[in-house]
This record gives C-alpha cells, structure tokens and sequence, in this order.
C-alpha cells in the first residue's frame, strides 16, 4: 500500500498527475489501478482518468478504485464522454492532461502496470533534465513476445537515443514510459487528435526535438508493457511511421549535407530513395572509397560512433546482436563536419557521426 503523501494545500497542485486515457480496458483496469496504488513516491499524487467511449465495464472498474485510491491520498479526477465512437488516443491523453493540475505528468496506458518505484525515480530525472522527456525500461508481457523490439527498448545506449530517432518506427523511449514537465509538455504540445491510423506519440516526439528537447531512460525495469492483439499501437500502418520519418529526416538532417551515399542497403535503400523528395534524391552518389585501415565488412561490429568513411554519406545495413540496422552516415568534404540537427548530437565524433539506426517496428517482431 502506498504511504500517505502529504495532500495539496488548497490552491496548490499535486507534484506528478498520472495520465490514464482508457477506451475498452477492463480486461486490464484492476492490475493498472493497483499498480497506481502501490506507488512508493512520497510526494503529492492525483490520478487523471479520460474514458473515451468506453462499451464495457471499464467505467465500474474506475468508479470501484476511486475511493481506494483517495484514501491512500492520490486525487482521482475522471472525465470523458458516451459517443458511439472513441475519439482516439491524442484527444484522450490531451483530455486526461487539461484536467488535471500535478506539475509532472507520467503517461500510463490503461494495458499497462507500473513498478512501484516507477513515479518516484522518474520524477527525480526529470526535476534534474526539465526539458526532457524520461523513459524506462520494460517487461514485456506476455514472457518472450517481441523478443527483438523489448531488447530494443531496454538496451539502446544513451547516445542511440537521439542517433536513432531519423529512422526508428517510434519514440527512441516508448510512450507508455513517458515522463516529463507539464510546463515542457505545454511548450511542445498537444498531441495531434486526428484519431486511429495517427502515430500521435511519434509526431509529438519529433516536434519534442524540434524544440531542442532532451531524451533520457532510467535503466531500471518500471514497467509492465502488454502485447496483445487490440493493442492501439496496431492500428498505426507501417507506410504512415515511414512517411514521417522519410520526412523528418530529410527535415532535419539531409539540408546540410551536400551529398550522401546509399550503399548496401538493399529493398530498405531502394525504398528510402524512391521516398526521397527530388531535391534529396539528387544527393545521392557514388559509394565513398573504403578506409584500408577500416574495413567495411567490419561495420556492423563496430560501435556507432566509430563506422569507418571518408567522407559523403553513407546507408549500411547489418546486423547486430540479432537485430537488422540501418546506419544513415554523413561525412564531411574537406572538413568532415558532422550534421548538427540536434543539439546533444554534438556530443559525437565530428569527423563522421551515425544519424540513424534503425530499430525493429513498434511491437510487431
């Protein structure tokens, strides 16, 4: 049971606002709502519910917690509507946050169950990084579904976070893990509410880094992250994350560059350049020359920061530790400067810095 925290003073808003959009999700409502319960976070808590035209009992299930959690001292505030249809998950989640008030906001989806140290050592994070959105690492449920993606999600080193979101089919930190600053979600927000088949946590993602935004994980297990086949994730086609992130890319990274080469990449090198707009498609050249004392046929082994080429840019697709990667390189002509489309990218070797890997798709492999 969760400590009693001290409660909000009249006026005054709770630290951390729970955000739970819920449509259909009685099957998973009682884990969800206990984990909220069992939360070790002492600070001040309210739980923030939007049913988005729910059929089944999942309102029952709300209404049966609300006074269990109120007596713990988390605030309970539910709102939504009785449409025949749900209006999605961007306009629930944007719903869920107008009415709630905490000075934090951690994003839960209504499938899902939290650790209990989970708001607790987010909330740290993210009061050190203000501009950042804060991850976690998860536990697939069931045991052993999308074995490839779940190593995705837990083992992506801190720099892979920000060199893989040009080409990754989501956030480089899932948004069932999502953690930040209201005063930050305000800035970069809302999230787009157009609805099923819409990647609203990947367009709010990329304009996050449009705005300079930071990407943190805490590396600890604090979620419970459900597979199953009703999952809204399902609903976002493939074609639509690869039109975003074609765009995106060519938005952010190829303008500086004035040349690059897609080399071994196979039907995903084909495809990338048919995406292409014709100005970008008008970038592409030879494959640079190989450094001797690099070897090519090594790239895949090789660290992401340390992929051998002398310079123009190059796509290579491999594999490591079992997972198929794409590399998007630019190298500079003379100066070998690497694209800044992000601040903290700076941080990587200018000579020839990775601005994308490929991750497996959203739950799917």
């Amino acid at each position: 049971m969760r400590r009693l925290g001290n409660p909000a003073g009249p006026g005054q808003p709770p630290l951390v606002s729970v955000i739970l959009p819920v449509h259909n999700a009685d099957l998973w409502l009682d884990e969800c709502l206990e984990s909220v319960l069992q939360q070790d976070f002492e600070g001040t808590m309210e739980l923030s519910v939007f049913n988005d035209a729910s059929k089944d009992k999942s309102m029952t299930i709300i209404e049966k917690w609300k006074p269990k959690l109120e007596g713990s001292g988390i605030l309970v505030v539910v709102g939504g509507h009785d449409s025949p249809s749900p209006r999605g998950v961007g306009y629930s989640k944007n719903q869920a946050i107008a009415q709630s008030s905490g000075a934090y906001l951690c994003f839960l989806d209504s499938d899902d169950a939290m650790m209990p140290g989970r708001v607790r050592l987010q909330y740290e994070a993210a009061v050190q990084h203000p501009t950042s959105i804060i991850g976690c690492r998860v536990r697939r449920d069931p045991p052993g579904s999308t074995e490839r993606y779940t190593r995705w999600i837990n083992q992506l080193a801190p720099p892979q976070l920000l060199t893989q979101v040009f080409t990754a089919h989501g956030p480089t930190v899932i948004m069932p893990t999502w953690f930040c600053s209201r005063a930050w979600f305000s800035h970069v927000g809302p999230f787009d509410e157009g609805g099923q088949g819409v990647p609203e946590d990947l367009l709010f993602f990329y304009q996050h880094l449009r705005k300079g935004g930071g990407v943190l994980r805490v590396d600890q297990t604090l979620l419970l992250y459900r597979h199953h086949p009703h999952a809204a994730t399902h609903s976002v086609l493939e074609t639509t994350i690869w039109t975003h992130r074609v765009r995106f890319l060519e938005e952010r990274a190829l303008p500086s560059w004035t040349s690059f080469t897609i080399w071994n990449a196979g039907k995903q090198g084909r495809r990338l350049y048919r995406s292409l707009t014709a100005a970008s498609r008008r970038k592409v050249g030879p494959a640079p020359a190989p450094d001797p004392a690099l070897p090519l046929p090594s790239l895949p082994a090789l660290p992401s920061t340390q992929c051998p080429s002398p310079g123009g840019g190059l796509l290579r697709r491999g594999r490591e530790q079992d997972q198929e990667r794409l590399l998007l390189l630019r190298g500079g002509s003379g100066e070998a400067q690497a694209a800044r489309s992000h601040p903290a990218l700076q941080s990587c070797p200018a000579t020839l810095r990775p601005v994308c890997e490929a991750g497996p798709h959203r739950g799917r492999v």
